[in-house]
């Protein structure tokens, strides 16, 4: 897959987690391994149950292409049709999302930034160095995840 649709990759630990106030929502709250990336993220629990103390690997990207060519969303949808047999990215993970990046929070010294994505209503806030989330500035863009 090229690199440049790849956006960000990274290992998380789970250091809590809350099911509140909403059914078959767990919000996960975890730090990245090299400590420097803080991740909040809310999840289907039936479809993707975590618990504290796991690895889980999230990546962002703009495409579902394993070539890294880059898709309409607009026109077809995200999903797949089902009428070919071409493998995506999608196949390789566990827990897929489609969202968009709705605001950027960069702090005056210049060092780390805040990404908030929203997932249907399901959120995600990446806290973390300028320099590993700057190519999240972008609109839309894919959630995957894997233990």
């Amino acid at each position: 897959m090229s690199s440049d649709a790849q956006l960000y990759e990274e290992t998380f630990t789970i250091t809590s987690l809350a099911t509140q106030p909403y059914d078959r929502v767990s919000r996960l709250i975890g730090t990245s391994t090299d400590a420097t990336t803080s991740l909040t993220l809310d999840v289907n629990s039936e479809l993707y149950p975590c618990q504290p103390n796991e690895n889980v690997t999230l990546l962002l990207a703009q495409t579902l292409n394993l070539d890294g060519t880059i898709e309409d969303v607009q026109k077809k949808g995200w999903r797949p049709s089902g009428k070919n047999d071409s493998q995506t990215l999608a196949d390789l993970w566990d827990y897929v999302c489609y969202g968009k990046v709705y605001r950027h929070e960069d702090k005056s010294d210049g060092g780390n930034i805040k990404v908030y994505i929203s997932f249907g209503g399901l959120l995600c806030c990446l806290d973390g160095p300028y320099k590993k989330l700057s190519p999240l500035r972008i609109d839309n863009l894919y959630l995957l995840l894997k233990k």
